[in-house]
């Protein structure tokens, strides 16, 4: 699998999702990821982060609650919110980059 330092330096956009499986916003974020994926297809690469596995990523971003999302190209923090949030949001924001 590639490392994550190579996936968000790419010039692909990239939405992470740092979450936890004890969260119950973040399992509420599933499904809309899943939607998202399917309507947006490559415009996006969607990258799911287990805060609790990844703890060193989830400090160097400073991760302080779940779901945090997270928008990523070349290596930069494009757009960055924490909490869940509808589908069509979601969407109003890749699209604006």
């Amino acid at each position: 699998m590639e490392k994550f330092n190579e996936i968000i330096n790419g010039n692909q956009l990239v939405l992470v999702d740092f979450f936890a499986t004890w969260c119950g916003p973040c399992k509420h974020m599933h499904p809309i990821l899943e939607q998202l994926k399917e309507d947006m297809g490559d415009k996006v690469r969607i990258l799911k982060l287990d805060v609790d596995k990844n703890a060193e990523l989830s400090d160097v971003y400073r991760i302080q609650s779940v779901p945090t999302l997270m928008l990523f190209r070349g290596g930069q923090v494009l757009w960055r919110q924490s909490g869940a949030m509808p589908l069509e949001e979601l969407k109003r924001v890749i699209e604006g980059f």
